[in-house]
């Protein structure tokens, strides 16, 4: 069991689905001191009173304001030495109709963003000599995805290209840098997307699920517990990993 009590995190992308469970999950394996940012605020304070972290308002549509995030997350708990890249863009777009706004959109909330926090963190912690642990939360897109995730796929493609060459410049630094590609997820958000995109029904879950091999998409508790591993000393020297979490593997065919 991942032991956090001296662990200081931000979970950028703490309100809902999997950022709010990686935030509950540190919290119910020790950790006292958890900000997680958002950008609606009245879900975010919600979601913070309902596990007893901090709230921080923050849009990843603007770098220069989650840089300014990491640094008021360090002062407000004496050190940050654990960050979680939770949020994201997930709009759709294909190679025929996605616009030059919309990728500029997408790249810099969900790669541009996300570097820069990991930039900050690893500086502040370089600055004050101790270690620290970043988890980038990616998708299994990043072999590929489908046509109509053009632009994020791309996003989150370089946000795993991010964790391996960040991870190998900072480990002279005693900072460890890992990724979790994730499958289809049962989050809140995806129901919206599913209804909004996919003309899904109130049934859209239970017919998804019955289809995998499992007979489940994959859950937000289940990814949480192997991020607060990532995340904790028990990860020992891990770092570069990226990790496939999902039923489908990846380059496989059917039989």
């Amino acid at each position: 069991m991942a032991d956090h009590h001296d662990t200081h995190a931000l979970v950028i992308g703490g309100t809902q689905g999997l950022g709010h469970a990686i935030a509950e999950r540190l919290i119910a394996d020790g950790c006292t001191n958890v900000i997680i940012a958002g950008r609606d605020i009245a879900k975010g304070k919600a979601a913070a009173a309902e596990i007893g972290a901090t709230f921080r308002a923050v849009d990843l549509a603007d770098t220069g304001a989650v840089m300014a995030l990491v640094d008021d997350a360090a002062t407000t708990m004496g050190r940050l030495d654990a960050l979680v890249n939770a949020a994201a863009m997930t709009d759709r777009g294909s190679i025929l109709d996605t616009t030059p706004d919309r990728w500029d959109q997408i790249m810099t909330a969900n790669a541009r963003s996300p570097f820069f926090a990991i930039q900050r963190t690893a500086q502040l912690a370089i600055d004050a000599g101790h270690p620290a642990r970043v988890v980038n939360i990616l998708s299994m897109v990043i072999h590929g995805g489908q046509s109509f995730l053009a632009p994020y796929s791309a996003s989150k493609a370089a946000l795993a290209n991010v964790t391996r060459n960040a991870a190998q410049a900072l480990r002279q630094h005693r900072i460890q840098v890992n990724g979790i590609a994730c499958g289809w997820m049962d989050t809140p958000g995806e129901d919206m997307i599913q209804r909004r995109y996919h003309d899904g029904g109130d049934d859209w879950l239970a017919k998804a699920e019955a289809k995998q091999p499992f007979g489940m998409l994959v859950k937000p508790v289940h990814v949480a517990e192997l991020a607060s591993y990532m995340l904790s000393p028990s990860s020992g020297v891990m770092t570069g990993s990226v990790v496939d979490f999902d039923q489908h593997v990846a380059g496989a065919y059917p039989e």
